[in-house]
């Protein structure tokens, strides 16, 4: 990929699906202009999956300044308000911000709504309700204004939604509409989208996972068998499932192979689709 066209003075963006290659693209970036390598994939913050989430290695962050990597407990939830808050203070210096993650990327370039957190008793209301009635019980419950703009299809975001109503006595909608300016705008950035070729993708996805357990991504699943909680946001690393089932013996590691590859193709394609959504102002690159 040619670098000689992305600007050297603005701040880079750099989004893409998982195994599309940004991480590479940042550190050429990085050398070539002296910037600060920003994490801004929602898994890799987390301390204990590297080798799962494709956090760059120790040998990469040793080479050059990396940041928001495998910074947070295991246990910890780190929400794009986190995440923003953290990101705020390293914009005075030249960086190059990359990651998987479109809502991240969403709040740096449009702004973050500052909604409450919510409360641990509204928190258990809320699962137990989902447990017993699920999402469109929730969804019917929402204010108008929330609902007409909410993805009726995703679960989490409906329960979040109903969360912050329940908790605040206001829509989700309401508090989004009174979002503050962005941290960075769009036409004050080098914002690129890596769009690549789907069967060039699905190839590097399936040849990277044989990588990692190469490199030693069951022994890395190993260390977190044994206080493994698959509602903690540190359990989504894709492939983390699926591993710790066949270390617990309930599939083999083949099957658990197969799955694994396959969920992170189906996460691959519901990134493209996000980002064909929400990022047709970002200059897109062609793969391979």
């Amino acid at each position: 990929m040619r670098i000689d066209s992305i600007s050297r003075e603005l701040p880079v963006l750099v989004a893409g699906p998982t195994a599309s290659g940004k991480s590479v693209l940042a550190m050429e970036l990085a050398a070539r202009d002296g910037r600060l390598i920003v994490n801004a994939d929602a898994l890799q913050v987390y301390e204990n999956w590297r080798i799962l989430t494709a956090r760059p290695s120790a040998a990469d962050e040793a080479a050059l300044p990396h940041v928001l990597y495998g910074h947070v407990p295991r246990d910890a939830a780190y929400s794009v308000g986190h995440w923003l808050r953290d990101v705020a203070p390293l914009l005075t210096q030249p960086v190059v911000i990359v990651g998987g993650t479109g809502l991240n990327f969403n709040a740096l370039t449009r702004g973050l709504a500052e909604v409450p957190e919510t409360p641990a008793a509204v928190r258990a209301e809320a699962d137990a309700r989902m447990a017993t009635e699920g999402h469109v019980a929730l969804l019917s419950e929402l204010d108008p204004a929330t609902a007409a703009r909410i993805d009726r299809q995703n679960p989490v975001r409906i329960q979040r939604a109903w969360e912050v109503q329940r908790a605040t006595g206001r829509g989700l909608a309401a508090w989004q509409d009174d979002t503050p300016a962005p941290l960075l705008t769009l036409s004050g950035a080098e914002a690129l989208v890596l769009a690549p070729d789907v069967g060039w993708l699905n190839e590097r996805i399936d040849r990277r996972f044989h990588q990692m357990l190469t490199l030693g991504a069951l022994t890395e699943a190993q260390a977190n068998l044994s206080d493994w909680n698959p509602k903690r946001p540190s359990s989504k690393a894709i492939g983390a499932p699926e591993l710790i089932a066949h270390l617990r013996g309930e599939i083999t590691l083949e099957a658990a192979t197969e799955a694994a590859t396959l969920a992170s193709r189906q996460y691959a394609k519901r990134q493209r689709t996000w980002f064909r959504s929400n990022m047709k102002a970002w200059r897109q690159l062609s793969l391979p």
